[in-house]
């Protein structure tokens, strides 16, 4: 179900995300925003995030620096870039700039992933209350926004985060254990994670990510080194 909206301000966005509404435009040089309330809404429950062993290898050993909220504008404007199998995006001018406002007063959160001083991977999304609402994600290299998605579900776990909410499950998610649950269903774990508290750490504790991030992968991941962050 979508409902249009002339004007959309940065306060109105909140209130939307507290009753289960979130925004898109339909391409991205569309001109108008519509509110979204599926009837099946995809979450990603933390307690049972799925993390392939191969996966857990990359995130703790591999080639990538991850860090947070350090280039939220990168971020949403790399999401809102067409690639291959992907020439166009709900993420018009006006969202773009509206979740950078969000950024700006410290509601809107972003997750960078680097090679290098390249930034190759990254995700972003909303945090309310114990509620983290998961935007969109990119990658110009293997991996890349799965390992922002590992450091996101570890960071949100840590951080006694109740809700990681996806909006949609599509293939990519499901491999993590994403699930869709009814409207009703969402809704009442929405009104108790957002009126929940939790804290989200823009430098979690190193050793402390990288043992949560193990723990995802299971107890065979015990020899596994630890995360880099910065």
């Amino acid at each position: 179900m979508s409902r249009r909206s002339l004007q959309i301000s940065p306060e109105l966005m909140l209130r939307a995300y507290r009753a289960g509404l979130f925004p898109m435009a339909e391409t991205r040089r569309g001109e108008r925003l519509y509110w979204l309330d599926p009837e099946l809404r995809g979450v990603l429950p933390l307690g049972r995030f799925h993390l392939p062993r191969r996966l857990a290898r990359t995130v703790l050993r591999g080639p990538f620096t991850v860090t947070a909220d350090k280039d939220f504008p990168g971020v949403i404007a790399a999401c809102a870039r067409p690639r291959p199998g992907r020439e166009d995006t709900w993420i018009n001018t006006e969202i773009e700039g509206l979740f950078n406002e969000l950024a700006r007063r410290g509601h809107a959160r972003s997750v960078e992933v680097w090679r290098e001083e390249r930034l190759v991977g990254g995700l972003y999304g909303v945090a309310l209350g114990a509620a983290f609402f998961g935007e969109s994600m990119f990658s110009f290299e293997r991996d890349a926004s799965k390992v922002a998605l590992v450091h996101l579900v570890a960071r949100l776990r840590i951080g006694g985060f109740r809700l990681l909410d996806t909006q949609f499950v599509t293939g990519h998610l499901a491999q993590f254990g994403a699930v869709e649950i009814p409207r009703e269903a969402y809704r009442t774990e929405l009104m108790v994670a957002v009126d929940a508290e939790a804290n989200w750490l823009a430098v979690p504790d190193e050793a402390r990510l990288a043992a949560e991030i193990r723990a995802l992968s299971g107890p065979s991941s015990s020899r596994l080194g630890g995360a880099r962050v910065a």
